[in-house]
């Protein structure tokens, strides 16, 4: 059986892909390091609005900050998650159709897995 995981980091993680703001937001930050106000000026939305998404992405890991001075620069933290995430849902990729007897089917199978006696 495969090993379990903690849901609840991974759902934090993708709550905050989960907003058109932030994920211009990571878009940018896959360029390179931006402050708070580079930000305002390729958004649609004002500093303190930048500032509370990146609070939401910062708490998730997602980016990081220098402080310089009065400004706050950020970053990706996790660049090779962030731009992954990106990749993946971008792409176009065909919804998968299962008939009725292919769903009785695996679900038999995952059924008859979880059964087993653990080694």
């Amino acid at each position: 059986m495969a090993e379990r995981i903690d849901p609840a980091p991974i759902a934090e993680t993708l709550k905050a892909f989960a907003h058109p703001i932030r994920l211009m937001i990571l878009q940018e930050l896959v360029e390179g390091t931006k402050c708070v106000t580079d930000m305002e000026e390729l958004l649609p939305a004002k500093q303190a609005n930048i500032s509370q998404h990146l609070a939401v992405l910062r708490n998730a890991k997602l980016v990081d900050f220098a402080q310089d001075g009065a400004l706050r620069c950020y970053y990706l933290a996790r660049p090779k998650l962030v731009r992954d995430m990106l990749r993946l849902v971008a792409r176009d990729e065909p919804a998968v159709k299962r008939t009725a007897d292919q769903i009785k089917l695996e679900k038999g199978r995952a059924d008859r897995a979880l059964a087993r006696p653990a080694k």
